[in-house]
């Protein structure tokens, strides 16, 4: 039986999760963010943290059931296909009620030239034999896919600096979001960019590099997001918190499954 001490178990390393845990502290309500520990120096949010992975769907229905948490957040990153999939079964399997956040991905506007694309050998492959310049801010993981690239030079934007493969042209550039359209512009244009390669993060921290890209009427070449769970979904941290607080018992709320609120 779940007890008034339970945290609310918050699989995290977004900016999404870390103001949701936030809010949840500020109200008092325990709360647990796991995080996997892919980056060396995180940035903590309020609460507790568990770093590093639980082991898959098995091992997180055991902690699950184990711990019996009020609520779990799947508040990962977009683009972290794998762990989706695994909280929805573990979460299925020992009767816990799950939400996910995700923020909106981002809409084309007047003057973009965007090419979308499946994945990140995909967006490779749009760029093999072009003399192209280009900005790469798919994070330091994945990179193995532009290895082949030969004709291209890259500036890898990652927060930490990425391990080989690496594309045989590139520089790497280490910097953290969020991102100012001037600074992007500055980049752009120190480095003679012109083609931008970016996952569909959504958000306003890196959206900088898009209105760059818009002004320099520069390519971007933007990747799809991969399929998630189709489980009950808000875009926001304080609907997130308010879901929470309805599923304690402390305020009505009303969300709509993912595929319903797109």
């Amino acid at each position: 039986m779940t007890t008034a001490s339970a945290p609310v178990l918050i699989f995290g390393g977004t900016a999404d999760a870390r103001r949701l845990a936030e809010l949840l502290d500020g109200a008092g309500v325990p709360v647990l963010t796991s995080l996997a520990g892919r980056v060396r120096e995180p940035q903590l949010p309020a609460g507790e943290v568990r770093v590093g992975g639980f082991g898959g769907a098995d091992a997180i229905a055991e902690w699950l059931v184990r711990h019996r948490p009020p609520a779990v957040v799947d508040a990962t990153h977009p683009f972290a296909a794998r762990i989706g999939p695994a909280v929805a079964q573990a979460c299925a399997a020992a009767g816990v009620p799950l939400l996910r956040l995700e923020r909106p991905g981002w809409s084309e506007r007047p003057g973009d030239r965007w090419r979308w694309v499946a994945d990140l050998d995909e967006a490779a492959a749009a760029l093999d034999g072009r003399d192209a310049r280009v900005l790469l801010t798919t994070g330091r993981q994945g990179l193995a896919s532009f290895t082949g690239v030969e004709s291209a030079w890259f500036l890898i934007r990652s927060i930490e600096a990425p391990e080989p493969p690496v594309p045989p042209r590139h520089e790497v550039l280490l910097d953290r979001g969020p991102y100012t359209v001037a600074g992007e512009l500055e980049v752009i244009d120190r480095h003679a960019i012109d083609v931008v390669v970016t996952k569909d993060s959504g958000g306003a921290a890196t959206e900088a590099k898009l209105e760059a890209a818009r002004e320099r009427g520069l390519e971007v070449i933007v990747v799809r997001r991969p399929p998630r769970p189709d489980v009950a979904a808000v875009a926001s941290a304080r609907d997130a918190a308010a879901w929470v607080e309805q599923v304690a018992g402390r305020a009505p709320a009303q969300v709509t499954s993912r595929s319903e609120s797109r």
